[in-house]
């Protein structure tokens, strides 16, 4: 299993009604890809995402297609940082281990 954990810092608190609006789309999505799992977490303007998933193709495929692909366009206009990482776990790690996996390990994007 695969377990992809990744952070949006947005540039302003006005970017996050773009990030509503983005983010509910990409969840319809989510909820019907082959993603076994996942949590959210967000306020003001840091936001998180975890999934888990089967392989690393049930990954891809839901990346690079929909509306998460359309997201991921626009996502230089809404973020002063996105930080994500993937690594091989069988749940989801706590919010704590999380956010540390990211600071400590995380590619980072600006």
């Amino acid at each position: 299993m695969k377990v992809t954990i990744t952070s949006i810092e947005l540039k302003s608190i006005l970017s996050l009604f773009k990030l509503y609006r983005y983010s509910f789309h990409v969840m319809n999505q989510l909820k019907a890809s082959n993603c076994a799992s996942y949590k959210t977490q967000g306020f003001w303007t840091i936001h998180y995402t975890m999934t888990l998933w089967r392989n690393e193709e049930d990954i891809k495929t839901f990346a690079h297609n929909g509306a998460h692909l359309e997201a991921m366009k626009q996502a230089r206009s809404l973020a002063k940082e996105i930080k994500t990482m993937t690594i091989d776990a069988n749940d989801l790690p706590n919010w704590k281990e999380a956010r540390n996996l990211l600071k400590n390990k995380g590619k980072s994007y600006h």
